[in-house]
């Protein structure tokens, strides 16, 4: 299994977004800046996302994307699977034809381990992140180096209802 650049990208685009939502809808050209992924790939990206409900677009001046649900009920899983991509280690993708056709001597092992990932990721919300302080450290330092408007004039925390 090796998670591609676009799980990659999915998963630091969305985290972006999460952090920025506070603010209000997010552009994607800011996410692309911040994040250094190209903005085609970024609209290829969340047309996958927002087919699962994970992201909203909003029209109009001041519009781009917002999360689709709470961070807290999106989790890492969720991303990567929403943009194809396998959590699966196996090498038969599942259907034990890994040696001559047949179920290849580690193929439970590499299933487990699949499992394993699955419930690790699922088990990470977007919340996670943007409640970590290191993290939110690493966004504002590259909100300062690509000159992000949101940034410069943060809003007030917000508050649990």
């Amino acid at each position: 299994m090796k998670l591609s650049t676009k799980g990659r990208y999915a998963v630091t685009a969305m985290m972006d977004l999460a952090i920025h939502d506070i603010d209000g809808p997010v552009t994607l050209a800011d996410i692309s800046k911040c994040q250094g992924i190209s903005l085609s790939y970024l609209e290829q990206l969340f047309a996958r996302l927002r087919g699962h409900g994970l992201v909203e677009g909003v029209r109009g001046p001041g519009g781009g994307y917002r999360l689709g649900k709470p961070a807290s009920q999106i989790s890492v899983a969720n991303i990567i699977t929403a943009v194809d991509e396998s959590l699966d280690a196996t090498g038969c993708k599942g259907k034990e034809n890994c040696y001559d056709g047949q179920r290849c001597l580690t193929h439970q092992l590499w299933q487990d381990l699949s499992a394993q990932l699955y419930t690790f990721l699922d088990g990470i919300s977007l919340s996670d992140f943007v409640n970590n302080p290191e993290i939110r450290e690493i966004s504002h330092r590259q909100d300062s180096m690509s000159s992000r408007i949101a940034n410069m004039f943060p809003a007030s925390p917000r508050i649990a209802s």
